[in-house]
């Protein structure tokens, strides 16, 4: 057989998925379209749309690509489902929801702190230690990064206490799983419980359980003089501080995890630490600092989300989003820039249901719904994700010295 028919041949089995793949992207458009800045008004323009991204999925799923396929039809569907009800809304409340530069910049205020927690979770992970405690971390850092910026008056030494303060709670979470062996899910559940009941009682004994005062530093936005810039201006010209941070640590994650020494004994600890300790490395070590690390960088998010965010602390204030970071981390298969893109995603769906409040006066309650949709997202990124993504191999399980 020639190599030209060989091409042939691989190209006609890749026919079906890029077919697949180009529904996808009419069932997307069936939506955008109705959305400004091109506002199509007549529900033909959707149904049309989302029906062709439907045929061209159920020809792939024919075809044997049965992944892609039903999910053009799914996202075909659920295109045209939303597009017929963005038609049937005002321009001026699509106009307010949809200012996509206003939509990007809400999304990485609110994917922030799962980025910081969700790198944390892959070096823990990519070590060997499963750190279900990422959401205590969280509040630690919350609770203690407006402590301590409020009583040294200085944001940075907030946000300093804070990350202290979670990472004493990542070594209580390494004691226990690496030191005892104990059950890391166990154990990581524990210091999420641990970590509700300290900050709950040093906020009723600091603060009478109310709110921290106004006067407390803040982390401050970046301004960048590009505000007069189509669309990069509004997005990223006034981005918190610790959002170009964040960015730094997904790049600088990657380098480190991947292209260094250092990640490649945290790797092989994952994998196979008794062939790492063969070689001499320190498993115990290792893992103690991954852990360690986790919770610095898990803290650092919810020290964002007092500090730069929201500028109070509120009990139980992270609200599951510990976990969205978890899942953000399988979702990206243990890797940075993929849990940076999951929590981007997350991101978008959190600033969307805020955005969608304008429509709280005509559907009483839809943002209420809305806001159910970051943790739906989590459930089908775990449920339909986990099976097919592959961890480190030996994630979760203790490692005793022979």
């Amino acid at each position: 057989m020639t190599a030209g028919a060989v091409g042939a041949g691989l190209r006609s089995e890749r026919a079906p998925v890029y077919v697949g793949a180009a529904g996808i992207v009419l069932g997307a458009l069936s939506f955008w379209v109705t959305l400004p800045p091109v506002t199509a008004r007549y529900p033909a323009w959707p149904i049309v749309l989302g029906a062709a991204a439907a045929a061209a999925g159920a020809f792939a799923a024919w075809r044997g690509a049965r992944r892609v396929g039903i999910s053009a039809i799914t996202v075909g569907v659920l295109g045209a489902a939303l597009g017929i009800l963005a038609t049937h809304s005002s321009v001026s409340n699509l106009v307010q929801v949809f200012t996509w530069s206003s939509l990007l910049a809400s999304m990485f205020v609110f994917a922030t702190p799962l980025t910081y927690a969700a790198i944390g979770g892959m070096v823990s992970e990519r070590s060997g230690v499963v750190n279900i405690g990422l959401e205590g971390m969280m509040l630690m850092g919350a609770f203690w990064g407006i402590y301590g910026a409020e009583k040294t008056g200085s944001w940075v030494l907030g946000v300093l206490i804070g990350m202290l303060a979670g990472g004493l709670l990542a070594v209580i979470h390494a004691y226990f799983s690496i030191h005892l062996r104990a059950d890391q899910i166990v154990s990581g559940m524990g210091m999420n419980f641990l970590a509700v009941g300290i900050t709950g009682y040093f906020f009723v004994q600091l603060y009478h359980g109310e709110n921290v005062g106004a006067n407390v530093p803040r982390i401050p936005d970046l301004n960048l003089h590009i505000k007069d810039v189509y669309f990069l201006g509004p997005t990223f010209g006034h981005l918190n501080l610790m959002i170009w941070i964040g960015f730094l640590v997904v790049a600088l994650s990657y380098v480190v995890v991947f292209k260094t020494p250092v990640g490649l004994r945290i790797r092989s600890c994952g994998e196979h630490p008794r062939a790492a300790d063969t070689v001499g490395i320190n498993v115990y070590a290792v893992r103690y600092g991954a852990v360690i690390t986790s919770g610095l960088l898990a803290a650092a998010g919810g020290a964002y989300l007092s500090v730069g965010f929201v500028g109070t602390f509120n009990e139980n204030m992270t609200a599951g989003r510990g976990f969205i970071a978890l899942a953000a981390m399988i979702f990206g298969n243990w890797r940075p820039f993929g849990a940076f893109g999951a929590a981007l995603l997350f991101g978008f769906s959190a600033a969307l249901a805020f955005k969608m409040q304008v429509y709280d006066a005509s559907l009483p309650g839809i943002a209420v719904l809305i806001n159910i949709l970051p943790y739906v997202l989590t459930l089908i990124a775990v449920a339909g994700v986990i099976g097919r993504s592959t961890p480190p191999a030996a994630d979760g399980r203790p490692y005793k010295k022979q």
